[in-house]
């Protein structure tokens, strides 16, 4: 019985819409905050347009956010440091807690981080997770770029993201080493020391910069107080500014993905930033800060109570910097000792300016400047929102082994002399060992590099046109062979046909149509000698024709029935070896054994 047959007159209400309940009181509130906000701002538009961008969801997007986060981690822990840090070189005499420098000279600086160590209740823990998140910063950065190195995802749009994220990644070296050099321990006070000759070495001006810098003679007392400027005040607003930079060119740029069905140069997907991508960033960042804080609660790192306070006077041996200083630390030891000259009464020091001084302004250089050397070479001018994978940009690929080979050279000869103790080697033959390396071992990694890709893009193709292998062996009633092939997924497929063909850039004639030499003619034989260099043997992806085809080629056809065959011998032996003649006298002709 329906309600109007009950009561007549409520059938005259049937139509009305339910009242919802009025909003609580502090949903008003939090509207009329954000309300009385966007009158005064206009954000509503801005924050409703991030709130809705999706972020595609990849297990390698989380290094970018591990770095944003290990310097969220950096900025706390620094700000609890600064309490009781003394940024002051002046001479003090120990009398804390710990014993065994009870009495000794040292300056404030030193004297106050072994106070935040042993008297400041957490205040060694916090040491310790501010040393490792400035390490992981560095280590999420550089593998970050990594990332978007291989992948191709700094190509256009995103060229001034990458130089951003370069600029980032130099002055976190430079961060990192003012950090640990603020402490005044022997340890940092050596590398100081190293430093101030990294400046004199510089041609023309190298002891006015270092009279500079340290405001005197080495050590002075004004280094220590102008590093603690640079290193809680200059270079973090840079980072902050630089960072902020490059999230909002991302959130302005559609985000990078990798290549799947159904995801084009035109689209992202992923998931919204509220509420999916916020929840899983923030409960992300909690994961990062309880990873580095286990990090400095179990593992020790830089214990400068067993160092003591710096003392220009002896020799430190077996002092090694920070891993991220590493590179040029050892570009300085194998660098031959004939690079020094004497030029009109004055000595050029470019055995130890060439590593100390230029290599990280030229190699962040060189980094920065590497997508517009790729674009004019390769002619790609066009967007690019879908990632590479690394086999199909072989050239690139082994170009960045090579610079990692470089790399690792440099870092593993920083530690000559550790190596020579713990082995019992000559320091000597080691040292000529990296000298050569560092021209062989590069070669050696481009080579092996491209190689592999090639063939991974060549294994890839004969995957999509003959299917993948079963290790199921066919023969057929001819007597011939054949290894069963199962097709692949269409979403397998897909992505690996996606990519785009590339071709080296043909040469244009020396001279126009009526016989005069064209001015660009030079660069432009350049350009198609570095082209063919960078597409030489490519291994373009198979096409609709070309899969066709194979799908429907003889072999592919007899393949087909001889399994067809095959299952009717298993089903009904008798009729199917009755079915098969054979002419008198004649052998079966086989099919071949390609197994396609």
């Amino acid at each position: 019985m329906t309600t109007s047959a009950a009561r007549p007159a409520d059938g005259l209400r049937a139509g009305d819409v339910p009242a919802s309940p009025p909003p609580s009181a502090g949903s008003k509130k939090l509207g009329g905050v954000a309300g009385w906000v966007d009158d005064r701002t206009g954000a509503a538009g801005g924050v409703g347009y991030l709130m809705k961008k999706v972020f595609p969801d990849h297990w390698s997007f989380m290094l970018g956010e591990i770095a944003m986060y290990s310097m969220i981690v950096c900025l706390l822990s620094g700000v609890f440091l600064t309490f009781w840090f003394v940024p002051s070189a002046g001479e003090v005499v120990y009398h804390g807690s710990y014993a065994p420098l009870q009495g000794v000279t040292m300056s404030d600086a030193y004297a106050s981080t072994v106070h935040i160590s042993f008297d400041i209740r957490g205040g060694l823990i916090i040491r310790q997770i501010h040393h490792w998140a400035a390490l992981m910063f560095i280590v999420a950065v550089s593998a970050h770029m990594f990332r978007v190195f291989f992948t191709g995802a700094f190509r256009k749009p995103r060229e001034i993201n990458w130089v951003i994220g370069c600029i980032l990644s130099m002055l976190a070296i430079v961060e990192g080493f003012a950090g640990y050099s603020l402490p005044d321990d022997l340890l940092s006070g050596t590398g100081l020391r190293a430093a101030e000759g990294f400046m004199q070495s510089a041609p023309i001006i190298g002891s006015y910069l270092a009279y500079f810098v340290f405001d005197g003679p080495f050590p002075g007392e004004a280094i220590i107080p102008r590093l603690y400027s640079v290193h809680v005040l200059l270079i973090p607003a840079i980072l902050i500014g630089l960072f902020t930079a490059h999230i909002v060119l991302v959130a302005l740029q559609k985000h990078t993905q990798f290549p799947g069905p159904g995801r084009t140069n035109d689209n992202v997907v992923g998931y919204p930033v509220m509420p999916v991508y916020a929840a899983k960033a923030g409960g992300f960042f909690f994961i990062v800060f309880g990873a580095i804080a286990l990090m400095a609660a179990l593992v020790q790192i830089n214990p400068i109570w067993a160092y003591g306070p710096y003392d220009p006077s002896p020799v430190t041996a077996g002092s090694q910097p920070d891993w991220y200083m590493g590179f040029a630390d050892g570009a300085l030891r194998i660098t031959p000792n004939w690079f020094e000259f004497d030029i009109l009464g004055f000595t050029l020091s470019l055995n130890i300016a060439l590593g100390a001084l230029l290599l990280i302004p030229v190699m962040y250089g060189v980094a920065m400047a590497y997508p517009f050397v790729e674009r004019w070479i390769t002619g790609d001018t066009r967007e690019h929102h879908l990632l590479d994978r690394p086999r199909n940009a072989p050239t690139r690929t082994a170009l960045g082994m090579w610079a990692l080979t470089t790399y690792g050279v440099f870092m593993f000869a920083a530690g000559n002399d550790i190596i020579a103790i713990k082995f019992g080697m000559s320091i000597n033959d080691i040292t000529h060992f990296f000298q050569f390396g560092l021209f062989i071992l590069p070669l050696i990694a481009f080579w092996a590099t491209r190689r592999i890709c090639l063939s991974l893009q060549r294994h890839d193709r004969e995957k999509v046109l003959h299917g993948r292998e079963s290790g199921t062996i066919i023969r057929t009633a001819q007597g011939g062979y054949f290894e069963r092939h199962s097709g692949l997924d269409p979403y397998e497929q897909w992505t690996l046909v996606q990519h785009e063909p590339v071709a080296p850039i043909e040469l244009e004639p020396a001279v126009d149509e009526n016989g005069v030499a064209r001015p660009a003619a030079r660069k432009d034989r350049l350009r198609a000698r570095l082209s063919h260099f960078y597409f030489r043997d490519v291994v373009n992806p198979v096409t609709p024709s070309e899969l066709a085809a194979a799908h429907h080629d003889g072999q592919q056809h007899e393949a087909i029935e001889a399994q067809a065959l095959s299952h009717s011998i298993e089903a009904d032996p008798e009729s199917a070896s009755g079915s098969m003649h054979v002419e008198e006298g004649s052998e079966p002709e086989p099919t071949g054994g390609h197994g396609h």
